[in-house]
């Protein structure tokens, strides 16, 4: 019987380790700043990641061919070599669609992985565009691989099965320890978990250390158990937490609705302006000027910052677009697990602009291009408070649709059009309008663009350029209207298009671009370090009006103004204090960081500045479970 389990086993170590090998020398050039010998440890380290996972896998199999009766050997055997063929297949799969995942998200698959899977229209489609010769040599790999298990299969279960029962009874207590001691792979008094990968701080080190089939049942366990996300990053009293972030934030938490809090305008007007807030699918500051990028990729956007404020030290709360939406539609900042848009008690009384400005007759809308099913983003902004959700089905006789939904000149045409119905009827309105051109597979329409030369016309390059094209097309339209010159407009991105890089945190890949133009402005090139939140609060403070709000950011005319960015990555979060940043990981000892020439520099723990890390984990968490991110009613 041991010999047959181990067969098993070795057929599953052997498999793991042909995928972390081609990672390796696929990415072997990632790994430059470690020693060869420590880059080679991504080996052992996977190998106890590799050993729990299959461990998992034997369960079954140990059990029955320990406890069948030799009568039902044959029943049995048929039974488990099917097993063991679809967890082959399984894990075979999941090592093809770890190449291509990494590429797109610089990450072993994990979450996204399993939220994706709730798509399949948008995903296949996207599978069959971007990776059709991906997917044929997957398919390939899996037919041959049945074939050969199923004339070849080196096991020998009836056999095993036909030894008499009280040998296999005997052997049994010794194999369930040999298994336990697999699954948890540590002597200590909790297991080893994916937190065991992470042994260096070259990222790409860990992530070829790390199992895929592990990655995305961990992510599954972790994100179905709200209650217990914050345990892992470690423990700390309410009180200090809340006084520990409303130091940093410059805020003075109360006992009920701890944020909330009264903004006097800088720009108080009798008649307040609207507010449209245009975030942008996957835009980097690579591909900005005057954040630091390509200019001539976004010559609208290059032209539109010397007209606003132009945020040039933007970092994005996340690297989804759910944290982006949040964090620019009601200024929140990321949490553990699946962010709020997405979760059970955030679905009503939390707060957002449209329930900050409803009492003064404001009326809201969210403008997107796709199905508003993707991401829960119909439910949540329609539960908290906007009046309208216009979606894919809503848009008559498009010009273009791809596969995420109709084009963002579309969505701006259709914006558009409600903003002239609002100022028709003397309405005021707010509208979080949500583009999607810019997203794998990058569909374009002809005709709109000069495509860049030398760049691949349906490629991240000109998909921004479109973008770009179609933020021109709102504003040429938006000027000849009465609206105009009661609007303030954001453009913002929700995060950079691919985060990657060998950091722990490769923290300069939450650089984004953002400006907001209103008619009168003064403009100016804003440098210092800012986060969604902050461009909300300077957007709202631009409307003219007095506010309460939890908002957790400041105008930038406020000399409450922190320099400060909370960031989540996977479930890594780092909170940077101008340049020093503090990282802090589930069951990992908090990391202490300097930001210089957009690389994380080891440096001496700073204590305090962890802790404080911790204390933004541990709020975020409780605002969330007792619904205090509202406005006291």
């Amino acid at each position: 019987m041991l010999r047959e389990l181990f067969k098993i086993y070795l057929l599953f170590i052997v498999l793991f380790f042909l995928g972390r090998l081609g990672l390796y020398g696929l990415y072997f050039d990632r790994l430059e700043d470690i020693s060869f010998a420590e880059s080679l440890l991504s080996f052992l380290y996977g190998l106890k990641l590799d050993t729990m996972t299959t461990s998992i896998i034997l369960v079954i199999p140990v059990l029955l061919l320990a406890i069948t009766p030799q009568i039902l050997a044959k029943y049995i055997a048929h039974f488990l070599n099917g097993y063991v063929l679809f967890f082959l297949l399984i894990a075979l799969y999941i090592e093809n669609a770890t190449f291509p995942f990494v590429a797109q998200y610089d990450v072993r698959p994990n979450y996204l992985f399993i939220e994706y899977l709730k798509y399949p229209k948008e995903v296949i489609s996207m599978i069959l565009k971007e990776y059709p010769m991906q997917l044929i040599v997957a398919l390939g790999m899996l037919i041959i691989a049945g074939w050969a298990y199923l004339r070849f299969s080196p096991l020998r279960l009836v056999e095993t099965i036909q030894t008499p029962l009280w040998k296999r009874l005997l052997l049994f207590p010794l194999i369930v320890v040999i298994l336990f001691i697999g699954i948890r792979s540590s002597f200590g008094h909790r297991p080893a978990n994916i937190s065991d990968a992470l042994y260096s701080t070259n990222r790409m080190a860990n992530e070829i250390a790390k199992n895929s089939l592990y990655s995305i049942g961990y992510a599954y366990r972790s994100y179905t158990k709200e209650e217990s996300l914050v345990k892992p990053y470690g423990k700390m009293e309410l009180s200090e937490a809340y006084a520990r972030v409303g130091k940093k934030l410059a805020l003075n938490p109360k006992q009920e609705f701890p944020f909330n809090r009264l903004e006097p305008t800088h720009f108080r007007t009798e008649n307040p302006k609207n507010l449209v807030i245009f975030i942008q699918e996957s835009m980097g500051s690579q591909f900005v000027g005057f954040s630091g990028g390509d200019a001539t990729i976004t010559p609208n956007l290059e032209k539109l910052s010397h007209e606003g404020i132009a945020f040039s030290n933007l970092f994005s709360n996340g690297t989804r677009s759910i944290q982006g939406l949040a964090g620019m539609s009601s200024g929140y900042l990321p949490l553990p697990g699946e962010g709020v848009v997405k979760r059970n008690k955030s679905q009503s009384d939390f707060f957002t602009v449209a329930t900050l400005l409803k009492p003064l007759g404001y009326k809201s809308s969210f403008i997107y291009g796709g199905e508003g099913r993707f991401d829960n983003m119909r439910s949540w902004y329609m539960g908290n408070g906007f009046d309208e959700v216009i979606e894919q089905k809503d848009y008559q006789n498009p010009s273009f649709v791809s596969t995420w939904g109709v084009s963002d000149e579309d969505l701006v045409l259709k914006a558009n059009e409600k903003f002239k119905s609002h100022a028709e009827k003397g309405e005021k309105f707010v509208s979080i309008m949500f583009s999607s051109s810019n997203h794998s597979p990058f569909e374009l329409p002809d005709g709109k663009i000069d495509f860049i030369s030398g760049k691949p016309k349906y490629g991240v390059e000109n998909a921004v350029k479109y973008a770009d094209f179609a933020i021109g097309r709102l504003f040429e339209l938006a000027r000849k209207e009465s609206y105009y010159k009661d609007t303030v407009f954001v453009v913002v991105a929700d995060h950079n298009v691919r985060v990657y890089g060998d950091d722990i945190i490769p923290v300069n890949m939450f650089h984004i671009p953002a400006l907001i133009v209103a008619d009168g402005l003064t403009p100016q090139k804003f440098d210092t370090l800012s986060s969604q939140p902050d461009v909300l609060a300077t957007a709202l403070d631009l409307i003219g009006v007095d506010l309460s709000y939890p908002v957790l950011g400041h105008s930038i005319f406020s000399n409450k103004k922190q320099e400060v960015a909370f960031m989540l990555f996977n479930d890594m979060f780092a909170l940077r204090d101008r340049n020093d940043i503090a990282i802090v990981q589930p069951n990992k000892e908090a990391l202490t960081f300097v930001y210089k020439n957009d690389r994380l520099i080891p440096a001496a723990h700073n204590k305090e500045l962890e802790k404080d890390a911790l204390a933004f984990i541990v709020v975020m968490d409780d605002m969330y479970n007792k619904k205090l991110f509202r406005i006291a009613h």
